[in-house]
C-alpha cells in the first residue's frame, strides 16, 4: 500500500546541508499497521511528511495505492489537481491535534469536506458519524478547549477519517498523552484498522506503541532503516536491536564456569514450560536472571535470560533442546573457569594511582 524507494530529503541548513533521509526504502502492505521508531533525529518526522508530500523529496519514489505520488509533485496544473485528489485518500493525525478554537468539535470534523466543497447537509450528517465512530457523539457542539487531550485527539482522527481515506498516517499521536489515555487512542486506532480496513503508518519514540499496536516495524538512525520487518520475524531475529529494545531482559552471570543466554518465546511454545522441561529432563539447576513478556497482536511473547551451569561446550545439548522446542537462542556471555564476570569486577575497589605516575 505505501511503497518508498531510495527516498532522500536534504535541508540547507546556515550554508550547508542536511540529509534527513538517506536512501530509505520502505513497504507497508495493505491493512497492516507499520510503526516507525527511532531517537529524535533520526528522520522519522520527515519521512511522513514526504509520504503525502507535505515534504517534497529531494530524491526517491513514493508510491501509495499504486499510485506515484513524487510523479505528481511540480508537474502541472493537472497533476497538482491529481495529487489533491490522491493526498483526498491518505489522512493524517498530528501530535497537537492542530484544532480550529474557533469551530466547535462538528465543524472542525467537517472542515476538510468544506474545503473540497461537500454541501452543508452532507457534511454534517458525515461529520457526526465519524464523531460517533470515536466515541464523541455527545461533543459536537464542545469546543476544542473544553476537551481534554485524548478527546481532542480522537476528534483529530475523526477529521484524517473524513475523506475516507485508505490510508492514516499519525506523526507521534499519543507523545502528548498520558499513558492510560495512549493505551486507549492506540485501541481506537487498531479497531478504525479491522472495522475500516485502513493501512496506518505511525511513527513514535515509544516502544510500548509497537508493542501494543504494531504489525510490523521499522528502526530508523541517522536518516536510515537500519532494521524492519514483521514483530514475530525481529523475534526470531538473532541479535535484532528492535526485539532486544521491544523485551529487554538483564542480568549477568553469577560467577565463573557460566553460560547465560537468552531465549525468546512466541508462538505456541510460549504458553509451554519449557524451562521447568529442561531442568527436569537433563537435571539441571536454571537461573533465571531476567524476563519481559507481553501479548503483542493477541499472541504472548516474550524474552527470558537465564543461566546455566558449565561452559557452552557443556550445555549443547540444553541448548539443542530449547531450539527443538521453537525457541531462538542467543548466547550472551561465556565464563571460562577462573574468570571474572563484569559484575565482580565492578565490586572490586579501584585501583590508586599516584599523582604523576604513567
Amino acid at each position: 500500500m505505501i511503497t518508498t524507494t531510495g527516498l532522500t530529503k536534504v535541508y540547507p541548513s546556515r550554508g550547508r546541508e542536511v540529509t534527513a533521509l538517506d536512501g530509505v526504502d520502505l513497504h507497508v502492505r495493505e491493512g497492516e499497521v507499520y510503526g516507525v521508531i527511532g531517537q529524535s533525529g533520526a528522520g522519522k518526522s520527515s519521512l511522513i511528511r514526504c509520504v503525502n508530500l507535505l515534504e517534497r523529496p529531494t530524491a526517491g519514489i513514493v508510491t501509495v495505492d499504486g499510485q506515484d505520488l513524487t510523479a505528481l509533485a511540480g508537474r502541472g496544473r493537472r497533476a497538482g489537481r491529481e495529487l489533491r485528489a490522491a493526498r483526498s485518500r491518505i489522512g493524517m493525525v498530528f501530535q497537537h491535534f492542530n484544532l480550529l478554537s474557533s469551530r466547535t468539535v462538528k465543524d472542525n470534523v467537517e472542515l476538510p469536506l468544506e474545503i473540497i466543497g461537500i454541501s452543508g447537509q452532507e457534511r454534517s450528517r458525515k461529520a457526526l458519524e465519524l464523531l460517533d465512530l470515536v466515541g464523541l457523539a455527545d461533543k459536537a457542539k464542545a469546543y476544542p478547549a473544553h476537551l481534554s487531550g485524548g478527546q481532542k485527539q480522537r476528534v483529530g482522527i475523526a477529521r484524517a477519517l473524513a475523506g475516507d481515506p485508505k490510508v492514516l498516517l499519525s506523526d507521534e499521536a499519543t507523545s502528548a498523552l498520558d499513558p492510560e489515555t495512549t493505551r486507549s487512542i492506540l485501541r481506537l486506532l487498531r479497531d478504525l484498522n479491522r472495522q475500516l480496513g485502513l493501512t496506518v503508518l505511525l511513527i513514535t519514540h515509544e516502544m510500548d506503541v509497537v508493542k501494543t499496536v504494531c504489525d510490523s516495524a521499522a528502526l530508523m538512525k541517522r536518516g536510515r532503516i537500519v532494521e524492519s520487518g514483521t514483530v514475530s520475524e525481529l523475534l526470531a531475529t538473532p541479535g535484532s536491536e528492535l526485539a532486544h529494545e521491544l523485551f529487554p531482559v538483564g542480568g549477568q552471570a553469577s560467577g565463573p564456569g557460566r553460560t547465560v543466554i537468552d531465549v525468546t518465546f512466541h508462538g505456541e511454545a510460549a504458553t509451554q514450560p519449557v524451562i521447568s522441561q529442561l531442568s527436569r529432563t537433563y537435571n539441571i539447576d536454571i537461573s533465571i536472571l531476567g524476563a519481559a513478556m507481553d501479548t503483542v497482536g493477541g499472541n504472548q511473547i516474550g524474552r527470558m535470560r537465564i543461566e546455566l551451569p558449565g561452559l557452552y561446550e557443556e550445555n549443547v545439548v540444553p541448548v539443542g533442546f530449547l531450539r527443538e522446542q521453537g525457541l531462538q537462542v542467543e548466547v550472551v556471555e561465556e565464563n571460562a573457569p577462573g574468570t571474572e564476570t563484569p559484575a565482580q569486577v565492578a565490586a572490586q575497589p579501584p585501583t590508586l594511582v599516584k599523582e604523576g605516575a604513567k
